[in-house]
């Protein structure tokens, strides 16, 4: 039996504050219920999330909905920019994304690189890979990150892919024990 990983990115979320503590905009919560009805008819297994607030509250009335809470695991947290739990702004992250994607190793002072950034999230999609084979698990989560682990099983989900995805996304992932058979956007 095939386990399903359900990448959700999170929804649109204010554009200034904490990383971890940023919610969602009207908008975002609007959205969160969308993926909630779109996820509905999937009989998802169990709900995980970045710790982040955003990525929680996109995928929050999932768990209600199969009686479950969040799992919050926190080497899903997105990628860390810089030593400052500030966002960074799009002037300075598009430069950033950019070096990060063609120098997997560059890193900010008191930042992680995409290297070790998709280390630490893979590592944690292979436990779950293995925890709960055979089962449909959702995963709140963020652009890069999201783009780092499912680029480590295929090329084609590089910065460009970054860029294409939207606020929230969706994407269904299908593996054979440890191999990724199958992607689908649901968004």
């Amino acid at each position: 039996m095939n386990t399903f990983i359900y990448m959700v990115r999170h929804g649109d979320s204010p554009k200034e504050g904490y990383e971890r503590t940023r919610g969602l905009t009207a908008q975002g919560y609007f959205d969160a219920q969308r993926v909630t009805a779109i996820l509905q008819e999937e009989e998802i297994d169990v709900v995980i999330s970045s710790p982040y607030t955003r990525s929680i509250l996109t995928v929050e009335q999932i768990a209600q909905q199969i009686g479950q809470r969040v799992l919050v695991i926190e080497d899903l947290k997105e990628k860390k920019f810089s030593s400052v739990d500030i966002r960074v702004s799009d002037k300075e992250l598009v430069p950033l994304l950019e070096k990060s994607f063609s120098a997997p190793n560059f890193a900010l002072e008191g930042g992680e690189s995409n290297a070790e950034c998709q280390k630490r999230a893979v590592k944690v999609l292979k436990e779950l890979l293995k925890n709960y084979k055979g089962k449909k698990v959702v995963i709140g989560s963020h652009g890069a990150v999201m783009t780092l682990m499912m680029g480590y099983y295929c090329s084609n989900y590089d910065l460009s892919f970054l860029y294409s995805t939207s606020k929230p996304d969706i994407y269904r992932m299908e593996f054979k024990d440890q191999e990724l058979i199958d992607v689908q956007r649901l968004w």
